[in-house]
């Protein structure tokens, strides 16, 4: 007879899921209520105004699409793009890649930017990618690229959209809550993001954000919007403002209570602390890691301090590291992806998880493992190199 699932208890310092806080989890057994419930519709409402602090936007098409980030990208693509349409698409890693795959299914044309895996998008190649091609629609990018831990410069990239008059497409799954991000400072069009990063909560919500330029043209599409559940003119009669509120799918009452409280968590931290938190713990953990002869495949002004790819010590076996943290550490990191597979790991220090407790456990169960494993690394001097971090600051 099959039992109850008792998950272990790990650490999460891979790309993500990130260690989910215990403010967050106990919101996760509050009572279910309906979801056209007025209470549930007066909480809503004020998710709506924390995720615009959190993307430092007043749209009032800001909202969690009801599925994991994947689909608020699709949801992106699906509402502005059309049959026919020209997107310049930047590819630096695997997600633009999956931004190219929606551009291509939904019958536009991508235009394809790309960079080294490792190394921001470069402005001049999408300055002549317009050059190219007059009539470009959108551009699409990626801010903080999950698998390699680059982060571009998306002020820069929106301005170029803007003097060709396109649209911008932005993917922040890893970056909001941990680095700095202005949609409206910096003209985003349409954002879309994940909860399973930096804001420390359970993987299945996408928050989005459409600014004006952008809910003009899904009113003025041509063609109807090919997909009826992330169709945002349909959605938005049920995330709209006001207590009338048109039923339109079954929300996932209980992923919004967690989603609130760790909302709730940011607000009280402050944007910006928690910026500056991310970046203060990466220093020590980049400072262990170079201290043990560990290098970074991205190099130091476009790293991301929440995302960290490192090189493997040459003759390791890097997923026989990766399962003897876990089995004896319970701590998990993540494995390279594409051409970087068994090249790098994937460090994470996002959200609930980026603290000094964590640091000083993945430099300690990394160094012994290593070292146990005949690695060539420098011994007994990591911990001391992201102490001296801490206590300087």
């Amino acid at each position: 007879m099959t039992t109850s699932f008792y998950p272990p208890q790990r650490t999460l310092m891979g790309p993500g899921p990130s260690d989910v806080n215990p403010r967050v989890l106990a919101a996760l057994a509050r009572p279910t209520i309906g979801h056209l419930d007025p209470a549930f519709i007066g909480m809503m409402d004020e998710v709506k105004q924390m995720l615009q602090y959190a993307f430092k936007t007043k749209s009032p098409l800001t909202m969690p699409i009801s599925a994991p980030g994947s689909a608020g990208m699709e949801a992106c693509f699906v509402n502005l793009v059309e049959p026919g349409d020209k997107v310049i698409v930047c590819q630096n890693g695997v997600f633009g890649g999956r931004m190219k795959e929606n551009v291509e299914r939904f019958g536009a044309t991508a235009i394809m930017v790309e960079d080294e895996w490792g190394k921001p998008v470069d402005p001049a190649k999408v300055e002549a990618a317009f050059a190219a091609n007059t009539d470009v629609k959108v551009l699409a990018f990626v801010h903080a690229e999950t698998s390699t831990g680059v982060l571009s410069d998306a002020q820069t990239l929106c301005q170029i959209a803007q003097r060709h008059d396109a649209l911008t497409i932005v993917d922040t799954v890893t970056s909001l809550g941990g680095s700095e991000l202005d949609v409206d400072g910096w003209g985003i069009d349409a954002v879309y993001s994940g909860t399973q990063k930096c804001l420390s909560c359970p993987p299945g919500i996408s928050p989005v954000s459409f600014n004006t330029r952008a809910i003009e043209v899904i009113e003025q599409r041509a063609s109807k919007t090919p997909s009826w559940f992330l169709d945002q003119k349909l959605v938005m009669g049920y995330w709209g403002g006001g207590a009338k509120r048109a039923y339109h799918h079954t929300a996932p009452v209980n992923s919004l209570y967690a989603f609130h409280e760790s909302l709730v968590m940011l607000e009280e931290e402050g944007l910006e602390n928690a910026w500056a938190r991310h970046r203060h713990h990466h220093h020590a953990l980049r400072d262990g890691l170079e201290a043990m002869g560990i290098g970074f495949l991205v190099e130091e002004p476009y790293r991301l301090p929440q995302l960290n790819s490192v090189f493997v010590p040459e003759g390791i076996d890097e997923a026989q590291v990766r399962q003897r943290l876990l089995e004896n550490y319970s701590l998990e990191i993540g494995a390279g992806l594409g051409a970087l597979a068994g090249k790098v790991w994937r460090i994470g220090l996002m959200g609930a998880a980026c603290n000094k407790k964590n640091v000083l456990l993945c430099l300690n169960a990394l160094e012994n493992t290593l070292s146990a494993m005949g690695a060539d690394i420098n011994t007994g001097k990591a911990i001391a190199a992201a102490e001296a971090v801490y206590n300087t600051n």
